[in-house]
């Protein structure tokens, strides 16, 4: 998946917001304020996507594009190296489970929030 791509895909979520909190170029989608998704719109494309702990370590032990989240929570962050060796429906689909990892962390009030 190219940037755009992953853009359009994290953008269509519901109440999905855009910042970049710490340069011009690293790019954080947030739902309610919490992030989901993070990337650098520059230099060595990589995504940093939320994930259930013994499958984050699972997908690293499968895949070499998949590591460790630098500067993050390790135990539940991955970072994928985007060079095209996972499929463009594995990325959707990891895009999609980190969005609902981080609603499902949400009270029920936010939860509700976040649909409407």
């Amino acid at each position: 998946m190219n940037v755009e791509e992953v853009l359009d895909h994290g953008t269509a979520k519901d109440n999905t917001t855009q910042e970049f909190p710490f340069n011009e170029t690293v790019m954080v989608m947030k739902v309610a304020g919490k992030m989901y998704l993070l990337t650098d719109l520059e230099g060595d494309y990589r995504l940093v996507l939320k994930c259930e702990p013994e499958k984050a370590i699972e997908l690293r032990e499968k895949y070499p594009a998949v590591e460790p989240a630098f500067h993050m929570n390790k135990s539940n962050r991955n970072s994928v190296r985007m060079d095209g060796s996972i499929p463009n429906e594995l990325i959707r689909a990891w895009i999609d489970e980190s969005y609902r990892l981080v609603v499902k962390g949400f009270t029920k009030k936010k939860s509700d929030r976040t649909r409407s």
